[in-house]
């Protein structure tokens, strides 16, 4: 009996020492690992005790067997799959909750306005959230535009320029996906909201939506399509940097369109070359020439698609372009442009561009003028030297 009472002590004894060790294994705070961060990967269907061997591995828990232990107290917690990232010291039930709450880890992208979809996959493949080739390949699912763009060649355009938070889980359909609701979203705020009225003699006045400001005051825009509208934004978006000149830009595109002109933009021809794999951040005369329907020095009209994603103001400025006679301009050298009404005017601001190029003044330097011979002066003083004579002579 004594025996039994004995073994039945050490038994209790030892569950005890157990319990206790657990209870301070759990709310022990721990941390591992040297550098300031660490990423902890879970892929779908991983077991708990693989998912403590990996976090005791990389240093986020000491304790395998109290980590499992935990998870087994509270079966119905399902740990989630996903990224997670730990920076500091954490008990074994604070990383439970985390990975059971699926708390993971979310990067941030940025899509800065007038980036192409090329731009975008390149980023994504830095972050190590999609490869270049998905994303591209995502975004040539033209299915999410349809109803209000059916010819668009690819969702170029329509991937809304902001700041996104995508999990390692993200795939490129959802990321395509998740940019063109954003895009959606603000195109409709920007059909609905109040607009400038040009017939006001009070700058700012804004009493009619942009849709309705389109057909009551003939703007230019009333007569294009959405994607015709998105196409041309984009090419103001790559043309000037500059939120107050965005609206004068769209109104030469719309001129020119309007007379039959060659709109002979720039950045339609890079965006040519970023299809055929050729980007290039200067455009070379030779390169004017590439053979694309993108080449706005070749062809007429606007180009087959957008060739970049533009933002809310040159959307705006495509949706309300300013009333100009503008035709031509050429750029400043200080981030905005010089805006011409004839070629010959055009030509001129093109050497003060050349002149700013060369460190000089935007004018040259009026001409000197000649220093005027003083014929009075001479004249004078022969007549006083004959005067003086004739005295003498007396």
């Amino acid at each position: 009996m004594r025996r039994l009472v004995f073994v039945i002590v050490i038994f209790l004894a030892a569950v005890a020492a157990s319990a206790a060790w657990v209870r301070s294994e759990i709310e022990r705070p721990y941390r591992g690992y040297s550098q300031a961060q660490i990423f902890v990967e879970i892929p779908r269907g991983t077991p708990r005790w693989n998912i403590a061997e990996v976090l005791q591995k990389d240093g986020v828990i000491h304790s395998r067997m109290a980590f499992i232990l935990l998870s087994k107290w509270h079966r119905r917690g399902v740990l989630q799959a996903g990224e997670y990232m730990f920076d500091r010291p954490m008990t074994p039930r604070e990383v439970y909750a985390q990975i059971a709450g699926g708390h993971i880890y979310m990067h941030t992208v940025i899509v800065p306005e007038g980036w192409t979809m090329f731009d975008i996959a390149n980023e994504l493949a830095k972050q190590g959230l999609s490869s270049k080739e998905d994303f591209l390949r995502a975004a040539q699912d033209t299915s999410l535009v349809k109803d209000i763009a059916p010819q668009a060649p690819s969702l170029e355009g329509f991937l809304f320029p902001s700041t996104y938070q995508f999990s390692r889980n993200t795939t490129p359909e959802e990321m395509v996906a998740t940019m063109v609701k954003e895009f959606r979203e603000e195109w409709g705020k920007l059909q609905n909201e109040p607009a400038e009225d040009p017939s006001s003699d009070s700058p700012g006045l804004k009493n009619t939506s942009a849709k309705q400001k389109m057909t009551d005051f003939a703007s230019p825009a009333a007569k294009f399509s959405v994607a015709q509208i998105v196409t041309l934004a984009s090419l103001v978006e790559r043309e000037t940097p500059q939120p107050t000149e965005r609206p004068i830009v769209a109104s030469v595109f719309y001129n020119r369109l309007k007379l039959g002109l060659r709109l002979q933009c720039d950045p339609t021809v890079q965006y040519a070359l970023d299809l055929e794999g050729k980007p290039t951040p200067k455009v070379t005369p030779d390169e004017l020439l590439v053979s694309s329907d993108y080449n706005t020095y070749r062809h007429r009209g606007l180009p087959p698609g957008p060739i970049a994603n533009p933002g809310d103001a040159s959307l705006r400025a495509a949706l309300e372009p300013a009333r100009t006679k503008y035709l031509y301009f050429v750029a400043n050298g200080s981030g905005g442009h010089f805006f011409a009404r004839t070629l010959a005017e055009h030509n001129r601001n093109v050497q003060k561009y050349r002149r700013i190029l060369a460190g000089l003044p935007p004018e040259p330097p009026p001409p000197a003028r000649r220093r005027a011979r003083s014929v009075r002066k001479h004249s004078t003083t022969k007549h006083r030297v004959v005067v003086k004579k004739a005295q003498n002579h007396s």
